[in-house]
């Protein structure tokens, strides 16, 4: 894992679109044993242009919260993870608008996933828990979304939430 990162770390540094830099490590993850499933996304949140920018190698999709409850899954640029490809072929790509007060919502699949439960479901009761709280402060957020039942209370893979303030 922790050449996966470093791969992508370089990347992230040295090339410009999130799609790009996400086919840096495919390769990588292809030759490290028990890496072919390794998921990432790429985002890049632009403040001049106030512009989301990201691709996804099989990572469920954050949530861009908006101050009144809406809410928008980045889910339009996913693709398989980091070394299911067989061949090379370009990551998609997409951007999507935001608005100061909006709120960038990284998590990990173990926030969602439930052994022998769509993981649809899951993502529904954390985009549900989400929108009921889209004015609350950051921190507040956090914890009241983790602390509300069937969110956090889940299965034996790690589980983080970040809220970012856009």
């Amino acid at each position: 894992m922790g050449m996966l990162r470093s791969a992508l770390s370089a990347a992230t540094r040295a090339l410009e679109r999130p799609a790009q830099t996400l086919e840096v490590p495919g390769p990588y993850a292809r030759s490290v044993e028990d890496a072919l499933g390794t998921t990432a996304v790429q985002v890049l949140a632009d403040t001049r242009s106030r512009l989301i920018t990201y691709s996804n190698a099989g990572h469920p999709p954050w949530i861009l919260l908006h101050p009144d409850g809406d809410r928008e899954l980045l889910d339009q640029a996913t693709d398989p993870p980091l070394g299911a490809r067989p061949q090379h072929v370009p990551r998609p790509q997409a951007s999507l608008p935001y608005r100061p007060g909006d709120t960038l919502v990284p998590y990990t699949d173990g926030l969602i996933e439930r052994r022998g439960e769509d993981i649809d479901a899951g993502l529904g009761r954390l985009t549900d828990a989400l929108s009921e709280c889209g004015r609350l402060g950051t921190e507040r957020l956090a914890d009241t979304v983790l602390a509300r039942p069937g969110v956090s209370s889940g299965g034996r893979d790690d589980i983080a939430l970040v809220v970012a303030r856009l």
